[in-house]
């Protein structure tokens, strides 16, 4: 079977025969509306945008709702190796918990471009794109490293310094790129927009303002563009940048996902790796549970994307949905499994899942711990979201995400994921630190993690972490005072929260010998 216009349309039957839902539209006219009208574009087009937010317009397409696509933007090997080779359709795979798989054709990306360097016929494309008065909506899924302008020592990057230097009319860098999009929209008669950053990172909508509006404010002091382009760009009723909150595990193709379709019949399904490193193919795997808040400040107008179910709201509201998963219900979940995964040998998270102790461990952590000082956003239930995570998402054995990669910076996560708990306790009347028992063992375990020894007596290697050198050394000296006190790693100087003697009591039962962590585990929780 073959995915393609072509293919889909001749060989039908067969595609329904293997179970795969295709579109219920007039592919062709979306297609035709959508280059003639365009409403939304997207910039990121990889794995999570074509599992998420281009599924949603799928479905709203089937539904009706919407007559037109998505506009899509990536790169040029995504381009020309993957998505016009298909007539921008996928394949998306989605990986339920029981076992059990969907298998959709999603048709809903009208037309695919690129901005990369070479391709100016697309990029005089995007700038027809947003010229146009029907365009409500430019989305992001670039990674959080997208939005930084600067390298590692604080100074702009080569591009993003000849970009603010020049002007708006030949940039070679992406945020350069998208400011000077922009100010051909305000050329154009200071056409409305929404701005929004779709990004997994917090206040992500400031990010993409400030690195837009750094061009923007340079280039209109130093008369690269019209003085009232700044004034633009940093007008809500002009151009908006809301602040979203997103949620969806997709990750990298796989082989056994391949190998499922390869048995239907699909022909052409072969991964490649992006000159960025990163891998992509014709069709995506992703799990079942997903989660999008929005906050509804759109001056262009929106589609009525709810009833795709995607959750619009103030921004206040997504600010406290993402402390709620970040904070409480998801992350510190993932971390108590990344660091104990490691000591006890496991390659999957949903192996973990599978123990019962490590299972306890984590349903106290969320339910036990956690719950008790919530952020409540109201539009998410917290403890809803907490059993999907616990009951659907963790045990998947489809998603091959692993504790080694989790354990990546966990340095830098402590603070947030658990610290800001320790700080509820510590504000909640009634509720006192030092009752905590599951959250003070994950530091003792995560203090063991830094051993680079397992449970059975095996040397292992640590994940990437930035402390790295500053830790290990004590750790080795058993010197983990000065560890514990820095409010830097845990949010709270864990002596004056009144939990280190705790931490300190665990980790030297940790210590006890091969077995001993498991030991410890099984006394605790």
């Amino acid at each position: 079977m073959r995915l393609s216009e072509q293919g889909l349309q001749e060989e039908r039957d067969q595609w329904e025969a293997a179970g795969y839902r295709l579109p219920r539209y007039d592919h062709r006219a979306m297609v035709q509306a959508t280059r003639r009208e365009p409403f939304w574009i997207h910039f990121g087009a990889g794995n999570l945008f074509r599992a998420f937010q281009a599924n949603v317009v799928q479905d709203l397409l089937d539904q009706k709702i919407l007559d037109r696509g998505v506009i899509a933007v990536g790169d040029q090997e995504t381009m020309e190796e993957l998505s016009r080779p298909h007539d921008d359709y996928s394949v998306l795979v989605t990986l339920k918990a029981d076992g059990t798989i969907d298998k959709t054709i999603v048709g809903s990306v009208a037309e695919y471009l690129t901005m990369d360097a070479g391709y100016e016929a697309e990029y005089e494309r995007l700038r027809e794109i947003f010229s146009k008065d029907t365009l409500q909506m430019v989305t992001f899924t670039i990674t959080e490293k997208g939005y930084s302008l600067s390298k590692s020592d604080g100074f702009f990057t080569p591009e993003v310094e000849q970009d603010l230097n020049e002007g708006p009319d030949a940039p070679i860098s992406f945020m350069g790129k998208i400011a000077a999009l922009l100010y051909t929209r305000y050329k154009a008669g200071k056409k409305p927009v929404a701005m929004v950053s779709m990004d997994n990172c917090s206040h992500n909508g400031t990010r993409l303002y400030e690195a837009v509006s750094a061009f923007a404010i340079r280039w209109s002091k130093e008369g690269r563009t019209e003085p009232g382009f700044a004034e633009y760009i940093g007008n809500p009723e002009y151009v908006s940048f809301p602040w979203t909150m997103i949620d969806k595990i997709t990750p990298r193709p796989d082989a056994s996902v391949e190998a499922i379709l390869e048995k239907d019949g699909i022909t052409d399904l072969k991964p490649i790796i992006t000159k960025w490193n990163t891998y992509i193919a014709p069709f995506v795997n992703a799990e079942e549970c997903q989660y999008l808040v929005i906050e509804d400040a759109f001056p262009a107008g929106r589609p009525p994307l709810e009833k795709g179910g995607l959750l619009f709201t103030d921004r206040e509201t997504v600010d406290k949905v993402e402390k709620m998963k970040v904070c409480t219900c998801l992350n510190p979940l993932h971390t108590a499994l990344a660091v104990f995964g490691c000591l006890l040998g496991y390659d999957t998270i949903s192996d973990e899942m599978k123990n019962d102790m490590l299972r306890r461990l984590v349903e106290g952590i969320g339910y036990d711990e956690g719950l008790p000082v919530v952020t409540d956003p109201g539009v998410l239930d917290p403890r809803s979201f907490l059993d999907d995570v616990v009951n659907i998402r963790l045990p998947n054995p489809f998603m091959p995400d692993t504790p080694q990669r989790i354990a990546t910076d966990t340095s830098q996560k402590l603070a947030v994921r658990f610290g800001e708990t320790i700080k509820a306790y510590q504000d909640a009347p009634g509720l006192d630190a030092r009752d905590l028992t599951k959250i003070p063992l994950v530091f003792a375990g995560w203090l063991r993690y830094l051993m680079g020894v397992d449970d059975e007596g095996r040397s292992f290697q640590l994940s990437p972490d930035p402390l790295a050198e500053t830790l290990v050394p004590l750790i080795q000296e058993e010197n983990i005072r000065p560890i514990l006190e820095n409010v830097e790693i845990f949010g709270v100087d864990l002596y004056g929260a009144g939990l280190a003697d705790k931490v300190e009591g665990y980790f030297e039962e940790m210590l006890a010998g091969p077995g001993a962590v498991r030991r410890t585990l099984e006394k605790y929780v």
